[in-house]
Parts: structure tokens; C-alpha cells; sequence
């Protein structure tokens, strides 16, 4: 209403005292127009404000956008991440013959077919779970056949005998072999333990064998 008033004062006093006085200005007419004039403002500050609103609203979509797809990015990294971490599976032979002990002897099965995850120790003959979850193990043992010997030879647990490969005969070659499924938790240790008075056979051809691998994590 101010800027009306001020435009008829303005348009008022920029009409000369003689014209205000003839029928050549209609101010019913200015006025009118004054009025439009008016209208028309207020109606691009009204679409001023919509756009302001508008833009306000796309630029929060926006925002939110960025934000989920960063999200997404850093939940695919963590998912790659946790795949390749995952990848654990190992499989190696003793190469040579061992035994018989007379105390249980952990052996070392030196050549290594596979490593992934470096989880198994050549010289230890150890391998240690990199995470917690379901693992898959075989022991494959070969031994010559005699009176007094058999292959025996246990999977053992953080210490603990978890299954054994037992065969025995009187002569020629006899194998044995088993495997289990078990839930290690990460730093567990699983090796294989020739049982005293026992032995087992090996060469070059790796007859005896011990494989694992990670079946899922959890």
C-alpha cells in the first residue's frame, strides 16, 4: 500500500497544475494503471519466493542424494573389503616320510600347493583361523603296511583332538583319510599330531596331505 501512495504522489506531482485541471487526465485511469503495476510486483515477489522455496528443496534433495550414495559407497567398499579379507584356503603335502615318535609330534607338511591368506605356517605346520567363521578340513595319510605299524594321525584343535585318520595292515601301501566342518574363532589354531609309535609316508609324489579353507565367515 506504501509503494501504491508513494507511486500516485510521484505521478501526481509530475502532472502539471494546469493538465490536473482538463479532461485530457483521466486518474481513475492512472490509478488503474498504478494498480496493475502493483499487482504485477507483488505477484513476481510471490514467484520469487516459490522459486526460492524450489530451489531450497532441490538443493536438500541433493544433499540427501550425495549422502546415500556415499553410503552406499562405503557399504560396497566395506562388502569388497570383507570379501577379499574372506578369501582363506590353504593346502599343502609332507614331501617326506615321518615317525614313528614316542610323543605326539605335530608335523609340518613343507610344500605348499596354496596359501591364500597365508592362515597356514610351513614351519610350525599350524594354521591359525584369520576370522571367525565355518571352516572345511581334510587329512589325507599314507603309510607302508607292517606287523608293529599303523598311520595314525589326529587333527587337533587349540590342543584338542578334534578327528583322526587311522589304517593298518600287514603289508603293502594303506591310507586313511577323514575331514570336518568346524566354527573357529579368529587365532585358532588347527594342526595335524602323529600319535606316538606311528608313522606316516611321503615323497615327492605327496601321497599325505592336510587342506582347509573358510567356508563362510560370521
Amino acid at each position: 500500500m506504501l509503494l501504491f501512495i508513494t507511486v500516485l504522489t510521484l505521478n501526481v506531482w509530475a502532472i502539471p497544475a494546469d493538465d490536473l485541471l482538463t479532461p485530457n487526465i483521466n486518474i481513475l485511469e492512472e490509478l488503474r494503471k498504478i494498480k496493475i503495476m502493483e499487482t504485477r510486483m507483488e505477484s513476481m515477489e510471490k514467484e520469487l519466493e516459490r522459486l526460492r522455496t524450489e530451489n531450497t528443496a532441490q538443493a536438500k534433495k541433493l544433499e540427501e542424494f550425495h549422502v546415500t550414495m556415499n553410503d552406499r559407497k562405503i557399504k560396497m567398499d566395506e562388502i569388497m573389503k570383507q570379501n577379499e579379507v574372506s578369501k582363506v584356503a590353504f593346502s599343502v603335502s609332507l614331501s617326506s616320510s615321518n615317525g614313528p615318535h614316542s610323543s605326539l609330534q605335530t608335523l609340518m607338511y613343507k610344500h605348499i600347493f596354496l596359501n591364500t591368506g597365508d592362515g597356514y605356517d610351513a614351519n610350525t605346520g599350524i594354521f591359525t583361523a584369520p576370522m571367525k567363521g565355518v571352516y572345511v578340513f581334510m587329512v589325507f595319510s599314507k603309510a607302508h603296511g607292517s606287523q608293529d605299524k599303523a598311520v595314525v594321525a589326529g587333527l587337533f584343535k587349540n590342543g584338542q583332538h578334534e578327528i583322526s585318520t587311522y589304517a593298518r595292515q600287514d603289508g603293502g601301501f594303506i591310507g586313511s583319510s577323514n575331514g570336518v566342518s568346524l566354527l573357529l574363532e579368529k587365532g585358532d589354531k588347527i594342526c595335524v599330531n602323529l600319535y606316538p609309535g606311528y608313522w606316516i609316508f611321503d615323497n615327492e609324489h605327496h601321497h599325505s596331505t592336510f587342506s582347509g579353507h573358510l567356508l563362510f565367515p560370521m
